[in-house]
């Protein structure tokens, strides 16, 4: 996670890169295993850790470190922009595939449904409720947030086959006769939300839905970082 253009801060280089190495080490790490992955002296890792334990974006577990509430407080400031990024993208995809389009976000081991679009042409539909929750390892839109991290040790199936593919599928994970179909939103290389689609049926109604979620996804992940060439090539 280093920034390469450009005059730099090492030292607030290295508080990221161990906020980075905690967010892929959900059971923390030690203050010896975070000097040892950023080759630094172990002085420096507890000053780093000191000072990011004050601010709560780390806390501890015995001897292991892990993220804070800190982080968690951060993230919920930028769902808004988040909803408002994101909302017409899924109404477009909702029109393309007459499916529900949904935004969900991880939030610590589950995921959240965050914002859902119906098919406006639709009269018979799969209806979400914002705010929904469940196991971040069950169902698309978990799945593709999961795909869209490194690789882990204790990654399932479906995560390691959602990372091949660019998008995860499930059938009947979270309801029955309901299938859905989601990809990462990848604005760093630690996922942290996901686009997907649900439709009644256990076969997807349409080939092309996962390649249109795929270009929401990508569409939402270029808005997000600030390159919105395609939304005004599109408006022009």
């Amino acid at each position: 996670m280093t920034a390469t253009n450009g005059e730099t801060s090492q030292t607030l280089d290295r508080g990221l890169a161990v906020l980075w190495l905690l967010a892929a080490h959900g059971d923390g790490l030690t203050a010896g295993e975070l000097a040892e992955r950023l080759s630094t002296a172990r002085a420096v890792v507890y000053r780093l850790l000191r000072t990011l334990e004050s601010h709560r974006l780390i806390g501890r577990a015995g001897t292991r470190y892990v993220l804070g509430f800190g982080i968690a407080e951060l993230a919920s400031h930028l769902r808004p922009r988040l909803q408002a990024t994101v909302l017409p993208i899924l109404r477009q995809l909702s029109e393309q595939t007459s499916s529900t389009a949904l935004l969900s976000v991880a939030d610590g081991d589950q995921a959240l449904v965050l914002l859902t679009e119906e098919p406006p042409q639709s009269t018979f539909h799969l209806a979400l409720r914002q705010g929904a929750r469940h196991p971040l390892n069950v169902g698309a839109d978990g799945v593709a947030i999961l795909a869209g991290r490194p690789p882990a040790a204790d990654d399932s199936k479906d995560v390691d086959k959602a990372r091949r593919a660019g998008y995860a599928l499930s059938v009947g994970a979270l309801q029955p006769g309901a299938i859905g179909v989601a990809a990462p939103i990848a604005t760093s290389d630690w996922a942290t939300a996901s686009i997907g689609v649900v439709q009644l049926g256990v076969e997807l109604a349409d080939p092309a839905i996962p390649d249109l979620v795929m270009s929401a996804a990508a569409d939402a992940t270029r808005r997000l970082s600030g390159d919105h060439s395609a939304e005004s090539a599109r408006q022009a």
